[in-house]
């Protein structure tokens, strides 16, 4: 495999996870009550949203294709935590839980791609950035959940 389509590769791995987390905030957004939290999540939604429009051209750049939509994985993700939300009395702190799951995934999935390949220093520089940012949401989200508990 070249080393374009190697890298173009990894960062369509994040760029689905971002495909799948502005989904996921997207329905976080209706499955909470609480006007902060909705702009919280819709905040994010857009950020996530922001990130697949970076990586998309970071892939171009390579001289690659992005791969478009979301992953069966992240589809029966979000279906579960719609559920939970729907059976929970507390919907904010399901959701919240659900959110910390998922953002930990995304930090995870991020410093896998990041140690793997010997990227350019500007899309090492682009990956931890966006890596940096989903740390700090997590923290964030933690701290709502702590505040809704």
């Amino acid at each position: 495999m070249k080393y374009s389509e190697e890298m173009a590769d990894k960062l369509n791995e994040l760029l689905q996870r971002n495909y799948d987390s502005e989904k996921g905030f997207k329905n976080a957004v209706d499955d909470v009550d609480n006007p902060q939290l909705k702009s919280f999540f819709k905040e994010k939604a857009q950020e996530r949203y922001d990130f697949g429009h970076e990586l998309k051209s970071e892939i171009r750049n390579f001289g690659e294709a992005p791969e478009k939509g979301s992953s069966v994985k992240a589809d029966a993700h979000r279906t579960w935590m719609d559920l939970k939300a729907a059976l929970s009395g507390d919907n904010e702190v399901a959701v919240l839980e659900e959110a910390i799951r998922g953002e930990k995934m995304a930090v995870e999935n991020y410093n896998k791609v990041i140690n793997e390949i010997d990227f350019p220093p500007s899309t090492k520089n682009l990956l931890l950035k966006q890596r940096n940012a989903i740390q700090k949401t997590l923290e964030n989200v933690k701290s709502l959940e702590d505040s809704f508990s």
